[in-house]
């Protein structure tokens, strides 16, 4: 029976204890590859309720200029001016 080699371990940076910033984390995993690490990994479970429906209307594109513009006027998101000018109409 033949003996299998071992793979040599690759040398890895250490996981930060913390990352300060979404950012922080982004930038270490784009640049570290999970795989090196599942030897430390764990396995978890959790259950996901999603509610919230998302959906993708066309809107002509001098529309959602305005739109845009007045969302910014009031300091709201686009996406929030929509639904709010929506949720008028549909009263």
């Amino acid at each position: 029976m033949k003996k299998e080699k071992s793979k040599p371990k690759k040398k890895r940076d250490p996981i930060p204890e913390s990352f300060d910033s979404l950012e922080e984390a982004a930038e270490f995993w784009d640049t570290h590859d999970s795989a090196d690490y599942e030897d430390i990994m764990v396995d978890v479970e959790f259950e996901v309720d999603i509610k919230r429906h998302i959906y993708f209307v066309p809107v002509a594109q001098s529309i959602f200029g305005r739109v845009r513009e007045k969302a910014r006027s009031q300091g709201v998101s686009t996406e929030t001016m929509v639904n709010l000018l929506l949720q008028q109409q549909a009263q």
